[in-house]
């Protein structure tokens, strides 16, 4: 079942509209992520990192609700969750783009990212599957850099109203503390800076937890 924003009576509707027509109508941040308690609790449990922060990532997502929101023409859907779309490497240096289903039982969506990594690595090319709705963050991982911005490759001609989260290297302090630099990219017409900073401390406060 679609649930639609009631466009007419939403106090951001005139914004919606103003950033709609832009051609570029996503904006950007990057941050500093404490991760050094998420990494050891990690590791307490015997699993992937980027598991565990990609989870944590979809649990502020489905949390803050104009994350799920995606337009559907001249409207807005909301989702009732929204997944990870990210990016999978492979041992000869590519890349597929994944599909792994949210689940706020973290061991349950384990085991579902595990399964879609390994079948991403045991396939070729770009796209090897479908992606039927948009209930999707596209998420990647970029384990070689210290950024502190980043942009996109975007068709501006292709209707995209996903979020885009990305996470750069561990840095490891001399004290023990870890961080990562984390970029968010977000549709203008569907929330604002502030939703942002939400989502971020939100993300930070389970990370830390």
């Amino acid at each position: 079942m679609k649930t639609f924003l009631d466009l007419e009576n939403w106090n951001r509707k005139e914004h919606f509209l103003f950033f709609k027509q832009m051609d570029e109508p996503f904006f950007g941040v990057t941050v500093n992520v404490d991760c050094t308690n998420a990494y050891a609790n990690a590791k307490k449990l015997n699993s992937s990192f980027f598991i565990y922060y990609l989870h944590k990532t979809l649990v502020a997502i489905n949390t803050i609700e104009p994350f799920r929101y995606r337009i559907a023409d001249d409207q807005i859907q909301i989702h009732d969750s929204i997944g990870g779309s990210a990016t999978i490497g492979r041992e000869d240096g590519t890349f597929g783009f994944s599909l792994i289903e949210y689940n706020s039982d973290f061991k349950i969506f384990e085991q579902i990212a595990l399964t879609e990594i390994e079948r991403i690595q045991n396939t070729t090319g770009l796209f090897t599957r479908t992606f039927d709705e948009d209930n999707v963050i596209h998420f990647s991982a970029i384990p070689w850099i210290n950024f502190t911005s980043l942009s996109h490759a975007r068709s501006y001609s292709f209707p995209d109203s996903c979020p885009k989260v990305s996470f750069g290297k561990m840095m490891v302090s001399e004290t023990g503390k870890r961080s990562m630099s984390m970029s968010v990219h977000v549709h203008h017409g569907l929330m604002d800076a502030m939703h942002v900073g939400q989502f971020v401390d939100y993300f930070q406060e389970l990370m830390n937890s």
